[in-house]
């Protein structure tokens, strides 16, 4: 529900713009909000989660996520919508990381790959399935369904948790409110001066001004954290290399990914004409590779390694986004839905090795901080995603003269060969990775130290 939300209103962007009186490019800061919102807020989850428990924090959240779902259906313009969406991302932020700390707290080694393969699910299929659910709501009913939907799916997470969930709770010390303020303060002053940007606005200098105060709050951060008796979360995971370098190069690649559920529906119909329902269904081709991939990543995992598939698979992405840059009017559904179903093939392949990479060699005492810190990277490479394509666009329509109205085709073409240039650029950190790198989950290992 929280993932799907991120990407559910990409398709419905046109008409949600519509209604408001806005461009449809405007309409990122509803999504880049949500996310900035989630990012903000993600320090605070493990935290809370154990001076009052992961039950009556999980549940606490839903209900937040709701309320703000509804608050989000009755919006009349594009202040109350985005402000409505960050309450949504406050909910949204306590819900997934105590979920997953949840399963990974005591989650033995030898299942850690399955286990991955199985909550790295909801990453790979919402964020495709939310723009064909988005466009088919926004043609057939009206866009405010998109978060209405949540009211019933919320009623049925409130029941299931109250059954499943254990309210485990662990002694605290004081929080760390300096940390928790330079870091979200931070980063939604770094999301924010990159919107400025993105949005074609009048100042260029203010957009200058409040990404590199972002920068500055983020970089006092990391100083405050490592030197503080209590800090909010903890940096110690990135002594393990697996842990480290998944984070780096994985965070540039997420950037990459993170664009395509929201650069490929506007191509579709501002670029190409098609209807909201026409672009998110042949968006789910996308779908349809993560399906495929999926009873092979493992066999692939094990027979090859960590490393070679990195490698491989960042290269194959980054020629996913040059085929889509090299699309034409002239291009039939058939060729899109291949290059989709492609891209959609090494996206689940290439998330569900860095998931899982990245805890193999974390020891439990650290999952906590370890599982805080990638919750946190994760989230601002998902916002970073929107935001930086969203950036792309307005460099394109500076770049081809048309930057007062809707971008056109070759945009998103220039988008696209931009964000292929960023993918390229995740694979630096896979060539740094050893052949036997995250073997300790890999059944090949496991075998050889039964023998």
């Amino acid at each position: 529900m929280e993932i799907l939300d991120a990407t559910v209103i990409t398709t419905a962007l046109p008409v949600i713009a519509a209604d408001f009186g806005v461009p449809a490019t405007q309409l990122s800061i509803g999504v880049s909000a949500y996310l900035v919102a989630v990012t903000f807020f993600i320090p605070l989850s493990g935290y809370v989660a154990d001076k009052f428990g992961a039950r009556n924090v999980f549940m606490a959240a839903i209900i937040i996520f709701v309320v703000a779902s509804i608050l989000c259906g009755i919006s009349t313009n594009l202040t109350s919508f985005t402000l409505s969406r960050i309450m949504q991302g406050i909910g949204g932020a306590l819900m997934v990381p105590v979920g997953r700390l949840v399963v990974l707290r005591d989650l033995p080694k030898e299942k850690l790959v399955k286990t991955v393969a199985i909550i790295t699910w909801p990453a790979l299929s919402a964020p495709i399935l939310g723009p064909v659910l988005g466009g088919w709501i926004a043609t057939h009913l009206s866009w405010q369904w998109i978060f209405f939907m949540n009211v019933p799916l919320g009623i049925f997470a409130l029941i299931a948790s109250a059954y499943l969930l254990e309210n485990f709770t662990a002694n605290v010390g004081k929080f760390d409110v300096v940390g928790f303020l330079l870091t979200g303060i931070g980063f939604a002053s770094f999301m924010a001066g990159i919107e400025l940007f993105a949005g074609h606005s009048t100042s260029t200098l203010l957009g200058a001004v409040v990404t590199v105060f972002g920068l500055l709050l983020l970089l006092t951060a990391v100083f405050h954290i490592r030197r503080a008796d209590k800090p909010l979360f903890s940096f110690e995971a990135m002594q393990f290399r697996t842990f480290r370098l998944s984070m780096y190069g994985g965070s540039v690649v997420r950037i990459a990914l993170g664009s395509a559920p929201f650069l490929v529906p506007l191509m579709l119909q501002l670029g190409m004409g098609y209807s909201p329902v026409e672009a998110g269904t042949l968006l789910l081709w996308l779908f349809v590779g993560n399906i495929a991939i999926k009873p092979a990543t493992t066999w692939i995992m094990n027979t090859f390694g960590f490393k070679r598939v990195l490698i491989a698979n960042g290269i194959m992405i980054s020629l996913g986004f040059v085929a889509l840059s090299l699309i034409t009017q002239q291009s039939s559904s058939v060729v899109i839905a291949v290059i989709l179903f492609v891209s959609g093939v090494n996206r689940s392949m290439h998330l569900t090795l860095l998931n899982t990479i990245a805890f193999a060699d974390v020891p439990k005492d650290k999952m906590r901080d370890a599982n805080t810190l990638g919750a946190i990277l994760m989230q601002m490479n998902r916002g970073m995603g929107i935001t930086i394509s969203a950036l792309m666009l307005a460099v394109a329509s500076l770049m081809v003269g048309n930057s007062s109205s809707d971008p056109s085709l070759i945009n998103f073409k220039i988008a696209m060969a931009m964000m292929a240039v960023v993918a390229l650029l995740s694979i630096t950190d896979s060539l740094m990775l050893s052949k036997t790198d995250g073997d300790s989950v890999l059944k090949k290992r496991l075998k050889k130290q039964v023998s």
